[in-house]
């Protein structure tokens, strides 16, 4: 696994052996880094909210693009010891924030504290469908969602649904095994 574009690209990332936690693979990232780049808001300065985090490989992908500042959201404590790691290793020392804590609780104390993503990025345990209607839902409610682009990484097979609160789905990638599913507020 490696960084694909920008500041850090081709540097490699650590990943964890076994089947806990499954990395965005490189092709899905670049063809989702090459769709945010033809859209708005713009990858330079933007803020990213990369929940269930996993390696981190999005959102250090985002930081290499220019994004300003990243909130890795990872519940599990060896993940974001993978994520702070894997920032260390590319000599990453700020414009990140990693939370240690729930997707849930994570999106409430953003909104809470105002920050205003311009993207977040969600891929749960692919096996865990209840999780993603549970996060695109908070999403959907929270002000988080109001002017950004919200992306699911989920199983080809599985939909996680078309609207979620103010959330509607307003496009859909297959690739491989996996798909993105890309929401906006409705009207936006």
């Amino acid at each position: 696994m490696r960084v694909i574009a920008g500041k850090f690209r081709s540097r490699r990332l650590l990943s964890p052996a076994g089947a806990d936690i499954r990395p965005t693979s490189d092709r899905l990232r670049e063809s989702l880094f090459d769709i945010l780049a033809a859209g708005t808001p713009p990858l330079a300065g933007s803020v990213w909210l990369d929940l269930f985090a996993g390696t981190g490989a999005v959102g250090i992908e985002a930081i290499s693009r220019g994004a300003a500042m990243v909130y890795f959201v990872e519940a599990r404590q060896s993940a974001a010891v993978l994520v702070a790691e894997n920032l260390r290793s590319l000599g990453i020392q700020d414009g990140y924030e990693i939370l240690r804590r729930p997707s849930g609780m994570a999106i409430r104390q953003l909104e809470r504290r105002r920050i205003r993503p311009d993207f977040v990025f969600l891929d749960p345990p692919y096996g865990l469908h209840d999780v993603y209607r549970e996060s695109l839902g908070e999403l959907g409610e929270s002000g988080l969602g109001g002017r950004a682009l919200v992306v699911a990484e989920h199983e080809k097979r599985f939909d996680p649904g078309d609207r979620f609160g103010r959330l509607r789905r307003t496009r859909k990638l297959l690739q491989g095994d996996a798909a993105l599913s890309f929401y906006r507020q409705a009207g936006d």
